[in-house]
């Protein structure tokens, strides 16, 4: 199978590149222009200025498949409003400039697996959320609503499209974990907030299964990608200070969080409860190898 892949080089995209080539697919890197440590099949591509390089395209000859993971981090500066529209058109204009290349290729895609978030849902507090849900009403809703659309048309090829909207992902070497084990291995972890708030992790492991279940089972919707068990970010903090047994007594109130990061990324990030439930992706016969937060824990830490 060929597989191509935006994002490839980002703490998602590298893992999906590795687990696609050890499994004997072979995958095509969307890269910017400048990019020249990237081995294989490339496509050269600029979404900011809406180029992509045609000649690449056709020398790739098609694909079977497409993973759309393109956007840049949303916390990883302070929110300014360069910065905001910086987060949602990286995601926009690169879903846009990869579904307008994609239906006008001759040999057609099979599946087109396009990145989103739970973000979509907005913050709910304790209400119980799926696929069927509606979209929240914050920021980070917006980002994930323009995100979807921009890939909706290429549903007009006939072909499958799955919207994957990914929760905290929790893995080696990236995402969440990179800044928050390192506090508390030398026992400085604790609450974030009230420690309420619900939070939807998933497994490194199963979030890059899932996308390969959703290739190959060519499936069509939106896919809650996060554990079928949520979690309160206090269950979360207890689940780390144990497996690496260390304690966790320090707290971080909401109104410092707000100091430190600014209002609006606090309240779109760590302050933000959603409880999400994977259900579509369940009910497709995907089953997770850790369920739950301890599962999810063990299984970074081992």
């Amino acid at each position: 199978m060929r597989v191509g892949v935006t994002g490839s080089t980002g703490f998602l995209g590298s893992a999906l590149v590795a687990a696609l080539q050890d499994r004997g697919d072979d995958v095509v890197r969307f890269v910017r222009p400048t990019s020249t440590n990237v081995d294989g099949l490339r496509v050269r591509w600029d979404p900011q200025r809406g180029l992509i390089d045609d000649a690449d395209l056709a020398a790739v000859g098609g694909f079977d498949a497409v993973v759309n993971l393109a956007g840049t981090g949303i916390a990883d500066h302070r929110w300014s409003a360069n910065y905001r529209r910086e987060v949602k058109t990286s995601r926009t204009a690169s879903t846009t400039l990869l579904v307008t290349a994609l239906t006008s290729m001759t040999s057609g895609v099979a599946v087109l697996v396009s990145g989103s978030a739970i973000g979509y849902y907005g913050n709910r507090g304790d209400e119980i959320l799926d696929e069927s849900s509606s979209s929240g009403n914050d920021y980070g809703a917006e980002v994930c609503r323009g995100w979807e659309s921009a890939a909706a048309p290429f549903v007009e090829t006939g072909a499958s499209l799955a919207t994957i909207r990914t929760g905290i992902v929790l893995g080696r070497g990236g995402g969440v974990l990179r800044r928050l084990l390192p506090m508390y291995r030398v026992g400085l972890g604790g609450v974030i907030g009230t420690g309420r708030q619900w939070i939807s992790p998933i497994s490194l492991d199963d979030d890059v299964a899932a996308m390969l279940w959703l290739i190959d089972h060519q499936l069509t919707g939106a896919f809650n990608l996060c554990a079928p068990e949520p979690c309160t970010y206090r269950q979360m903090t207890r689940s780390l200070a144990h497996a690496l047994h260390r304690p966790a007594l320090a707290r971080v109130p909401a109104v410092a969080l707000r100091t430190v990061l600014g209002r609006e990324l606090a309240e779109n990030t760590v302050l933000t409860s959603e409880r999400v439930l994977p259900k579509a992706l369940q009910e497709s016969g995907f089953r997770f190898t850790a369920p739950n937060i301890d599962d999810i824990v063990k299984s970074v830490l081992r």
